[in-house]
């Protein structure tokens, strides 16, 4: 058995590597597609902000078109808690709270990317050409980190309450930002149904090279929805870190007969199925909308009646 202060670091640990990777990925593409005008498009990073941040509209209007505001409130702005330095901060007393159940190369390498992200001159860098290195040597961080874990972690309860975790984030980050682009297209399925303008979410969910791949012609719309929330082999859709909760999940509940645990295995495969079963081809904008708002909710619900469960929050 493991103590409930050890899986909840863990559980947490996870979740903030995996928002961390999030806000790095769309952070990076949107600095690049920056630098396109193709189409006409007002490039900003108003959906980042949205997703990532509390900021208000009004500040978020405020900050969207400049990049080096933007670069450094994401990165290393410590007013803002989803910053990559609040974050690391964050990940790195989790893994040290942990360390008897995690590797010692994973521990090194939270400690690595703590340090490098809490470096002298970072802000400066992010203001000048140095930016797209500094969001480079970060990427690969991330990458390694992930690769260690997988490769490192032994498959036991520990493994499982970190996956848990992984995949709740990804499936909040990955229903937040395709609400951000629906919002401003009022969830009109037929309407700017151009690929330009959902290349970011693509790029920033590492999906574009997939969906050419695998879509031809028009309505690229509903494809790219498609792709986003029901594309089973899509490793960040929604359907996907679902599946992927549900088997962590239920490795947990076998180790744990109690009667609570049938509830939430119960609430969880509600969930699951209100995503499963539904039609793509017959879905209109506004099914859409309350779909989005409904599974962000009970994801939200089911994390906290999860955490209540393992952890013992009152």
């Amino acid at each position: 058995m493991m103590l409930s202060r050890i899986a909840d670091s863990l559980f947490w640990l996870n979740r903030y590597m995996e928002r961390t990777d999030g806000i790095l990925r769309s952070l990076r593409y949107f600095y690049i597609l920056g630098f396109d005008s193709y189409g006409g498009y007002s490039f900003n990073y108003k959906p980042l902000l949205q997703c990532y941040t509390g900021l208000s509209d009004t500040a978020i209007d405020e900050m969207s078109t400049d990049t080096s505001q933007v670069l450094r409130y994401m990165i290393t702005d410590t007013s803002n808690i989803n910053s990559m330095r609040v974050l690391l901060s964050k990940a790195r007393e989790n893994a040290r709270g942990s360390q008897d159940k995690i590797t010692k190369e994973v521990w090194e390498q939270v400690n690595a990317m703590f340090h490098y992200i809490n470096k002298g001159g970072l802000d400066k860098k992010l203001d000048g050409d140095e930016a797209l290195h500094v969001m480079d040597q970060l990427e690969k961080h991330c990458l390694m980190y992930n690769g260690i874990v997988d490769s490192t972690m032994p498959r036991g309860q520990g493994w499982e309450f970190m996956n848990v975790g992984k995949f709740i984030e990804r499936c909040l980050q990955t229903v937040d930002l395709l609400d951000a682009y629906l919002q401003p297209i009022e969830y009109d399925l037929a309407k700017n149904d151009d690929l330009v303008y959902w290349r970011s979410l693509l790029f920033s969910l590492s999906g574009y090279e997939l969906y050419l791949k695998s879509n031809r012609g028009s309505q690229h719309t509903r494809q790219v929805i498609y792709q986003v929330m029901f594309n089973a082999d899509f490793p960040r859709s929604v359907i996907y870190s679902l599946s992927r909760m549900q088997r962590y999940l239920m490795e947990l509940l076998e180790q744990n007969a109690l009667a609570s645990t049938v509830i939430l295995e119960k609430k969880f495969g509600r969930m699951k199925s209100m995503v499963e079963f539904t039609d793509p081809a017959s879905m209109d904008g506004q099914y859409l909308e309350h779909l989005l708002k409904e599974v962000r909710q009970q994801v939200w619900d089911f994390s906290s009646d999860f955490q209540k469960l393992f952890f013992s929050y009152t």
